[in-house]
């Protein structure tokens, strides 16, 4: 049998989590904005005018798509390394707004902007692999 003891740090990881839970709801505000100004009714998804209302919800549905993945690997990844995990989490949610406020311009290329936040998600892939590797026994 494993047991597993959070360290105090851990704390941390819970607020980013709860952190990325407000960058959701940003990015829901943001569409239900966008939706009334571009007068898009749902349940249309996207608009055959109106570019700028495409990109803020590409810009949401792409968090959304990626989310399952960021929250395993936090959580996961930061039962070992809480500070490093917690970290990397608030570095991908920054990235994750900067990508949002690039694409959201109407220019798709400007969401590159917020590249970064994939050198926090292969952080807290890491974090996850050692985590791994050290449950099995594994330096």
């Amino acid at each position: 049998m494993l047991t597993i003891t959070l360290q105090r740090e851990y704390g941390y990881v819970v607020l980013v989590g709860v952190g990325s839970a407000f960058v959701n709801m940003w990015h829901s505000y943001l569409v239900g904005r966008a939706r009334k100004k571009y007068d898009v009714k749902y349940p249309t998804m996207y608009s055959d005018k109106h570019v700028v209302f495409n990109c803020i919800q590409r810009a949401h549905q792409n968090y959304l798509e990626n989310y399952p993945q960021f929250l395993f690997l936090l959580f996961a990844g930061s039962i070992q390394h809480p500070v490093v995990g917690a970290t990397a989490g608030v570095v991908y949610l920054v990235g994750r707004v900067v990508y949002t406020l690039g694409y959201s311009t109407g220019d798709p290329a400007k969401r590159y902007h917020g590249a970064f936040q994939y050198l926090a998600l292969l952080t807290l892939l890491g974090t996850t692999l050692k985590l791994g590797v050290n449950m099995l026994g594994y330096p």
